[in-house]
């Protein structure tokens, strides 16, 4: 459907909404009063109308009629001016939009111009982004070039399915009146897929005479084994005359090949790609309808001793943050500065306020990507909503949640009457909502449409709020800002052995500071905090141990690895869960041992004093903010560990020591490893400030104590995990070169590890690491922002059958799908991975196969498998600065890279467009690795040129925008500063 006919089936409402977002951006850029007709109307077309990129807007009438309609706005009698009647209403502010660029006519890039492969470690621009495009595909003087296919923008496009020969034949042709002389033509990036042939041989030194009407063959021959797209950029030079000194003109033409199997084109976009609209305003005035709330799953005996305030955002939070990206104001000016100092006590709580309310306003504009209108099934008692992603938390739906309903046809009313709707019961694709008996009986109809709206939890931000205002109330400057053991000069001369004697008394561990444990991947950094806790519950009298994690999933594997051990008693472990866990979570074992606060199918919360009988409590740390809240002693814990502490924010890991650490006494311990990815936010704001940095990368960034001093970290404070138990030493040896400082050991089992050093697919024997190069195609679809690849698709499936349907052969033990990991950084090629699997015959019969993980980065983090495939995606350069602004996929992003690389046991392949992935520097090293020790595969790995070579190329071609005298400077200049493939 094109724009037009897009617009005309827009509703009413819709337009009116569309309106009032208009209202709102000329309140934010401070131009409410404007009145003028024209005025606004230009403001509307130049700045507003396209702003979503590809999706226009309506007409400025049609919304001024719409606002009309709607009470909203009215016309002065001469019409020329536009009175707006509407309230201003709560502005949620996207932090992530930027407005749209005009592009620049000169380096206006093909739209969907793949891009071909560098040799060195500069890539080779894409020759489609080195001149005005628009100006040099034209033909000119009367020479045309041509072809049998369709051409559009100069570019030709050809799609072939198998591994032969195909020709081209481009037909240049003199129309004019006048004889023209074809003096050259050239690649102006050569690659060994394509040959160029003529039956004259034209060069410079053999020009060719095209009388009028006179047509000339040149032929282009393609060829490659492997499956992607080849691009081809072709320069024609020509002569009005055969005068040394008369200036030539060009013609430049495009070709674009796609190698591509039957699995291709059932995986291909189901839809173009359109921007989705989010709609971020809230209505002006709207009632809630209380729902029913599953209060039967949740007993509670643990009574509220210290209160937990409500922490709401102040008003203007949105506006600060839009001010901070386009300017400032005196009224937030405190706010602007507080960001922009040092992280210190005397700020500490203040800054962390401001930037939890940033990240929640973000949270806010997020859920409602997930909006949308659907019909609720009805089972009686509960509605049930389909969510096909809520079991991979997109969105993040927890029992206890709520939901807010309103009528479909009421959406864009000013005074609605939203249904509130309590999470019951989350199960695979689908979670059952409790309502008030007046929405069942009065409101509710079989098949009615309502617009569902997911709202953000926010206790565990309040639980934040409070913990770092707790941490100052309770002076916790030592532990947060450690400066090192308190001790006093001595009165007598101590030798050295002596004063570290004396200090190392004093200290305890590394009291008042907090002790670090390093751990990088697969060096047992959770044993090691296990076996920790046991020797502290064993040695110290009195001890009392709280360990959490951010997650449920390592809070359990904690209180797995403590019962199963042979020096703790079960009965001294409690595992405290929320009210919001689901008990089918739970792992089997922990329920089996009943040491945890599931009782049936009911989460029952002890009384203190029944908790606080027990040595060792395990807990997520928003959970141990409830012991906070149920009036714990703040000197009952004398140890307080918390393992994977890099995945969580500051403020989250502080709810599980503010009120329950006591500063002089007790002991806190970090683990974790700040080289792997961190906590997961929404605000580019408040990760720009530093809300995204862990305490425990603060402290080993930040800290003098946890530094490396004379090569070495200081054991009072910090201990590195250096054995790893994981990885073949091959697949190791690059994230440890990179992060690590080469101090990494592999240590690992060697019939384990070595266990497809004999893989009769490998490109080289006993080098367990493939890169296989692929020049794919970004893609998206509908209304998805995510992109997928379907040619890095091909290999990946590919190279499963292979492990799955070939093995047992040539010593070469079975290998479950449970042992094979696939990692993709875009939520869409997750899917389309999935779907490839599914769909293919051989794989979806093979037994288990369901059990094979297909996901991001962030959901293998602390996971390992003997086999990880990981698909790249990214084949275009138009969307680099997009994923490095948005901190998405692997580029420019280390820890993502590094978590990647370290999951494989004993064998790891790499599926990706070399040359993109050479503009990163560490995807860099590794590519130059696999292909030194002969792990490169997949496309012809040296047979493009560089820039210099392109260059060259252009040099000689003496190509220059025959409108100026500018000649090709700025083209080479552009290259040169955007480094794009």
């Amino acid at each position: 459907m094109n724009r037009r006919n897009r617009n005309n089936y827009l509703s009413i409402a819709v337009v009116r909404a569309i309106g009032l977002d208009f209202i709102e951006m000329l309140e934010e850029t401070n131009r409410r009063s404007i009145t003028d007709r024209n005025t606004l109307r230009d403001i509307y077309n130049q700045e507003f109308r396209d702003r979503d990129g590809g999706v226009k807007d309506p007409n400025f009438s049609r919304v001024i009629f719409a606002l009309r309609n709607g009470n909203k706005a009215r016309l002065s009698r001469s019409g020329r001016h536009v009175y707006f009647n509407t309230n201003v209403r709560m502005k949620l502010h996207d932090q992530w939009f930027r407005p749209r660029r005009r592009q620049q006519n000169q380096a206006t890039p093909a739209p969907g111009h793949a891009s071909s492969l560098s040799a060195t470690s500069v890539p080779a621009p894409d020759a489609s982004l080195l001149f005005p495009r628009s100006f040099f595909v034209a033909d000119k003087h009367g020479v045309q070039v041509s072809s049998e296919l369709y051409m559009e923008s100069g570019k030709i496009r050809i799609s072939v399915d198998r591994a032969e020969v195909y020709e081209l034949k481009l037909f240049v042709e003199n129309t004019g009146q006048e004889a023209v002389y074809f003096t050259y033509y050239t690649a102006l990036h050569w690659l060994q897929y394509f040959t160029l042939e003529d039956t004259r041989r034209v060069t410079r030194n053999n020009p060719l005479r095209l009388e009028p009407r006179e047509k000339y063959v040149v032929t282009v021959r393609f060829k490659s084994c492997h499956v992607g797209v080849y691009s081809a950029t072709l320069a024609f030079e020509f002569k009005q005359n055969a005068q040394p000194t008369t200036r030539p003109f060009h013609i430049v033409r495009f070709i674009e090949v796609e190698y591509r199997t039957k699995l291709a084109a059932l995986l291909g976009p189901t839809e173009p790609y359109k921007p989705l609209r989010l709609n971020i305003s809230e209505p002006e005035n709207c009632k809630v309808d209380e729902g029913s709330p599953p209060e039967g799953y949740v007993q509670n005996f643990l009574e509220n001793v210290l209160p937990l305030g409500q922490y709401t955002p102040p008003p203007d939070i949105p506006e600060l943050a839009k001010l901070l990206k386009d300017g400032c104001s005196s009224r937030i000016l405190r706010g602007k500065s507080l960001l922009q100092s040092p992280l210190g006590f005397h700020n500490y709580a203040e800054r962390f306020d401001l930037l939890l309310y940033l990240e929640e306003c973000q949270m806010h504009v997020d859920i409602k990507r997930y909006n949308k209108d659907q019909v609720l099934g009805s089972d009686c008692v509960f509605l049930g909503l389909k969510l096909p992603g809520v079991s991979e938390n997109r969105p993040s739906v927890l029992r206890g949640d709520h939901l807010l309903l309103t009528k479909s046809e009421e959406v864009s009313f000013s005074n609605v009457t939203k249904y509130k709707g309590y999470v019951h019961k989350v199960e695979l694709d689908r979670v059952k909502l409790g309502f008030s008996r007046r929405f069942l009986d009065q409101v509710y109809l079989d098949k009615m449409k309502f617009r569902v709206e997911f709202t953000v939890n926010r206790l565990p931000l309040r639980l934040q709020h409070r913990a770092v205002h707790m941490a100052v109330q309770h002076k916790l400057r030592d532990v947060l800002f450690p400066v090192g053991s308190r001790i006093f000069e001595p009165s007598v001369c101590l030798n050295p052995e002596q004063y570290s004697a004396v200090c190392n008394i004093v200290a305890g561990t590394s009291k008042p500071a907090p002790y670090l444990v390093f751990g990088p991947p697969g060096t047992g950094k959770t044993v090691t905090i296990v076996e920790a806790i046991k020797q502290v519950e064993k040695n110290i009298p009195g001890a009392c141990i709280l360990a959490c994690a951010p997650s449920n999933s390592a809070a359990d594997q904690l209180c797995e690895k403590l019962i199963t051990s042979q020096h703790v008693d079960a009965r001294k472990i409690y595992r405290l869960y929320a009210s919001s866990r689901d008990p089918k979570d739970i792992p089997k074992v922990l329920k089996v041992c009943n040491i945890s606060n599931l009782e049936g199918e009911m989460i029952v919360f002890p009384c203190k004093e029944d908790l606080m009988c027990y040595k060792i409590l395990v807990s997520t740390l928003v959970t141990a903010g409830r012991l906070v809240t149920g009036g714990f002693p703040v000197d009952h814990f004398s140890h307080i560990f918390v393992d994977e502490a890099g995945h969580a924010i500051e403020s989250e890991t502080i709810i599980s020591v503010a009120g329950l650490l006591n500063a002089e006494t007790g002991q806190l311990v970090l683990a974790g490893d700040p080289k792997q990815l961190g906590p997961i936010l929404r605000s580019p704001l408040a990760i720009n400030h530093g809300l995204d940095v862990s305490l425990l990368e603060r402290l080993m960034t930040q800290n003098d104590l946890y530094k490396k001093d004379d090569m070495e970290f200081d054991k009072r404070y910090v201990t590195k995990l250096l054995l790893n138990y994981r990885s073949h030493p091959s697949i190791l040896k690059v994230p440890n070169e990179l992060f690590y400082d080469g101090e990494l050991v592999a240590c690992a089992n060697e019939i384990s590890s070595n266990q497809y050093c004999t893989w009769e697919h490998l490109p080289k024997r006993g080098f367990p690491v493939i890169f296989h190069g692929v020049p794919g195609k970004d893609e998206r679809e509908s209304n998805s922002p995510s992109f997928f690849n379907i040619f890095e698709i091909e290999i990946i499936v590919d190279y499963l059958k292979k492990l799955l349907l070939t093995q047992a052969k040539r010593g070469i033990s079975r290998i479950s799908p449970r042992d094979i990991g696939i990692i993709a950084p875009y939520r869409k090629q997750v899917e389309k991975i999935r779907r490839a699997i599914k769909s293919d015959e051989d794989l979806e019969k093979y037994m288990c196969i369901e059990d094979l993980k297909v996901g991001s980065v962030e959901e293998f983090q602390g996971q390992e498998r003997k086999v990880i495939l990981v698909s790249a995606v990214r084949s275009s350069k138009e969307h680099i600065i997009l994923d490095e602004t948005f901190n998405i996929g692997f580029l420019r992003n280390e820890k993502r890279f590094n978590v990647a690389l370290t999951r494989a046991k004993a064998l790891f392949i790499m599926v990706g467009n070399p040359t993109i992935l050479r503009t990163d520097e560490s995807w860099g090293r590794f590519i130059d690795f696999c292909f030194e020790q002969g792990g490169y595969t997949g496309i012809s790995f040296t047979s493009v040129e560089g820039i210099e070579e392109v260059e060259k190329r252009l040099l000689a071609l003496n190509i220059q925008d025959e409108r100026s005298e500018t000649g090709f400077n700025h083209t080479l200049n552009l290259c040169k500063s955007q480094h794009i493939v």
